[in-house]
């Protein structure tokens, strides 16, 4: 053997320095990438050729080898790390010559490229990324950081390290918006940096802070390092798990663990909500702290300007918390007391299908052991009993078609039970309700007539679906009885409207806050998937930049208001009422509503379309759709080019190498463990897209095939990637902020400066390995 050295490892050191050198050759790093690769699989292919890379196998038909499998054990858990005394055989690291490896290899490649890349199940997703880019460059290219910046700074600066807190909370903000490290950074770094220097903040803190703060985009929903993690991680999960289960002695996962192994990146979303937040949090405490130890470093700052008009300590808690939070408790307590609640009536034409006990329990005797093992012999037992109920029933319920007095008996039963206000209406008006009180807050002086009769419109509201709209009201029928209602809330909304775009930080902070729940909570709420809600986004985000620019040039946005609210009561009659219209018998209000479906998504495509020619006119869409097209270009193409590396790996066995020596250690915290110290460590020379697409791939079967929350593995992942853009000495955020600082800031000062966040989020990582609530709580409680 070569330097003493296994072949396998040191076909695994030569792709490592060819990649490592392809990266500091200046090359894109996606070329790089594919040019490793070849290179790599050259060098190894003429090693081998000329004897010098021999592996050592395990000799399948030693005694020893058989007496292990007589045990029991499955063959892909002997190996050599876990048994070194098994008899082994020098072979080459391709048996079949390099050759056969290389047609392997470009056959897999067009394969994975169709999959992956052109064809797949995953496309869809991966589309979320092209909008979410989009999205986040025209809200940057908006100026949207300028505003906030400056509205920030006036309501934190007279805080210790308030310029620094109201970066932590514009980088928040941003992450939440934009998602686009790069962009955020440099807008931050040139808008921020020079202020805080100028108020004789320390350059270590200043420089930071930003680049900390920058970050969150990688995880703070809608993050691209999610959805493409997420694409990986849902594959990866379900083939580990049933890899799991065979190793178990069971045919299948769901055999196995007693429910479908599958994660989502909506999921993924939901759980990267907290995380995200705690990190934020994280660094907006250590600038706080580490003003009031050094006020010299990091002195308050009062900047000027208005907020609004004088609100009295009263009136601003009455308004601002004392009312919303009555409308909210009310609301929940509503629900608690059954007043609020679904009042979904539908009734399936279908019985519920065969029973099933919790776990399945004709598994053989190797499964059952191996079940039990994992679910506990309670729940076995449960399972056992359950069966036996079944099966004494006759085996179980079998799935029928409802008679139509059977529909109708259980439909008249759910009405009879629904409860008297629907969730939707009633946090509809709790939202109405909450903007006619801020905007009472804000100008308290000012007339309360407008705001009074939209009060009195929310109120009217609810007491009309409490007292007149049953359960099985059609949606034509709540539509007129509500009408004067809801027109009534608008009335107060439109004069709430006016008030608070008096005050600096809500006309800033609004519209895009509006974006984010529009798009976040179409994820979180499980209404959709990140694709078209990314879509929702990025045409948002045109409409709200074409806006800004049409005011920025004093002329009106009314045709842009008006699409956006075209989209609002398109998606509003969508959910409402029954489209189809090619179905037999179409009553005349779900034909009304198909027209003004119709009309009003004809004049929100009109709106985009608009918004898309004033940012042309106005040099604004050109730069947008180029940085979008290079920046997704970029991600595809690193894609093609890990692909092709990662081939280069397996065609030489060093997946299964890695593989067998992580499973090698009987402690799954153990293994993912060293597989996170790794992922620390190549985040100091490697962009988070070259781990994602190298390095996941291959401990991915291992960290997946655990007992381990999937949700939580993805996102201690993300957290740790978001790393890879603070570490020096490739710190993608050091370079975009060294671009970017004045002269007086070195780039030892940006490094020093970094130093205590990169120590944050080790500690965020702790947090989130004691603490994996953190992670689960928030998808265990909305819907997936």
């Amino acid at each position: 053997m070569l330097f003493g050295l296994d072949g396998i490892e040191i076909g695994l050191i030569i792709v490592f320095l060819c990649l490592f050198g392809g990266i500091l050759s200046g090359f894109p790093v996606a070329f790089a990438i594919g040019g490793s690769a070849i290179i790599s699989f050259g060098i190894i292919a003429s090693l081998d050729s000329a004897g010098l890379l021999i592996h050592q196998a395990v000799d399948t038909t030693s005694q020893a080898y058989g007496a292990l499998i007589a045990q029991g054990l499955h063959p892909d858990a002997i190996s050599v790390f876990r048994y070194p005394d098994l008899p082994r055989y020098d072979t080459p690291l391709f048996p079949q010559g390099w050759e056969v490896a290389l047609d392997r290899n470009i056959s897999f490649i067009v394969n994975r490229i169709n999959e992956r890349v052109l064809a797949g199940q995953s496309i869809e997703t991966l589309l979320a990324v092209l909008m979410f880019v989009l999205m986040g460059i025209t809200l940057e290219r908006s100026k949207i950081a300028n505003d906030l910046l400056t509205t920030m700074a006036r309501v934190f600066g007279p805080l210790p390290g308030g310029l620094a807190v109201s970066v932590v909370v514009v980088g928040t903000f941003l992450a939440a918006s934009t998602g686009i490290v790069g962009a955020t950074v440099v807008t931050m770094g040139l808008l921020s940096l020079p202020t805080m220097l100028r108020n004789r903040y320390s350059p270590e803190l200043a420089t930071g802070v930003i680049a900390a703060s920058g970050t969150l985009g990688q995880i703070i929903p809608p993050s691209i390092v999610i959805v493409l993690l997420g694409t990986l991680a849902g594959d990866l999960y379900s083939a580990a798990q049933e890899q799991r289960a065979q190793l178990a002695g069971c045919s299948d996962a769901l055999t196995y663990l007693g429910e479908a192994a599958v994660v989502s990146v909506g999921t993924l979303f939901q759980a990267a909500v907290l995380p995200g937040m705690m990190l934020a949090g994280l660094y907006a405490a250590y600038a706080f702290g580490f003003a009031l130890f050094n006020p010299s470093k990091a002195p308050p700052v009062v900047v000027e300007g208005s907020a609004g008009n004088p609100v009295t300590r009263g009136e601003a808690l009455t308004w601002f918390l004392g009312a919303p939070s009555a409308l909210i408790g009310g609301a929940v307590l509503a629900g608690y007391l059954g007043l609020v609640g679904s009042q979904d009536i539908t009734v399936s034409s279908f019985t519920d299908s065969t029973e099933a006990a919790s776990l399945r329990t004709n598994v053989s005797e190797q499964c059952k052991v191996s079940m039990i093992a994992l679910h506990g012999q309670e729940k076995w037992d449960t399972a056992l009993e359950q069966q036996k109920a079944i099966d004494a029933a006759g085996g179980g319920v079998e799935t029928r078609q409802r008679s139509p007095e059977e529909i109708e008996a259980l439909r008249l039963e759910r009405i009879a039970s629904a409860p008297p206000i629907s969730t939707k209406l009633a946090i509809g008006f709790v939202l109405l309700g909450i903007v006619l009180s801020l905007a009472r807050g804000i100008a308290p002086n000012a007339s309360p007539l407008p705001l009074a009769i939209g009060a009195v419109g929310v109120t009217l509201g609810l007491a009309t679906d409490a007292v007149f709209l049953s359960a099985a009201a059609s949606p034509g029928a709540v539509f007129l009885l509500l009408a004067i209602p809801v027109g009534m809330a608008l009335y107060g909304c439109r004069a709430a409207a006016a008030r608070l775009g008096q005050n600096d930080l809500l006309r800033v902070v609004f519209p895009p806050l509006v974006l984010i729940v529009a798009v976040l909570g179409s994820i979180l709420g499980g209404i959709t998937n990140p694709t078209p809600a990314a879509a929702l986004g990025a045409g948002g985000a045109l409409m709200l930049a074409a806006y800004r620019k049409l005011r920025e040039e004093d002329r009106t946005g009314k045709a842009i208001i008006l699409a956006a609210f075209a989209i609002v009561v398109m998606i509003l009659v969508g959910t409402n009422f029954d489209l189809r219209i090619n179905r037999a018998g179409v009553p005349l209000e779900d034909w009304i509503a198909f027209f003004v479906a119709q009309g009003t998504y004809h004049f929100a495509m009109f709106g985009i379309l608009y918004s898309c020619w004033v940012l042309l006119r106005t040099g604004v869409l050109a730069p947008v759709v180029r940085e979008t097209a290079k920046v997704t270009a970029m991600v595809f193409a690193i894609l093609i080019g890990s692909q092709l590396l990662n081939l280069v790996v397996i065609s030489f066995g060093g997946e299964h190498y890695i593989q067998q020596f992580l499973r090698s250690f009987d402690n799954e915290f153990k293994v993912f463990l060293i597989v996170m110290l790794v992922l620390f460590v190549l985040g100091f020379v490697l962009d988070f897209l070259e781990i994602i697409y190298i390095v996941i791939p291959i401990v991915g079967p291992v960290i997946y095939g655990g007992t381990f929350d999937p949700k939580w593995v993805t996102i201690m992942i993300a957290v740790n990637l978001q790393t890879s853009f603070l570490t020096p000495p490739f710190g993608f955020a050091l370079f975009y902020l060294r671009g970017v600082a004045p002269k007086e800031v070195t780039t030892m000062h940006i490094y020093r400066g970094v130093a205590p966040f990169v120590v944050i989020q080790v500690v965020g990582l702790g947090i989130l390995w004691l603490f994996p609530q953190i992670v689960t709580i928030v998808p265990n409680l909305l819907p997936n």
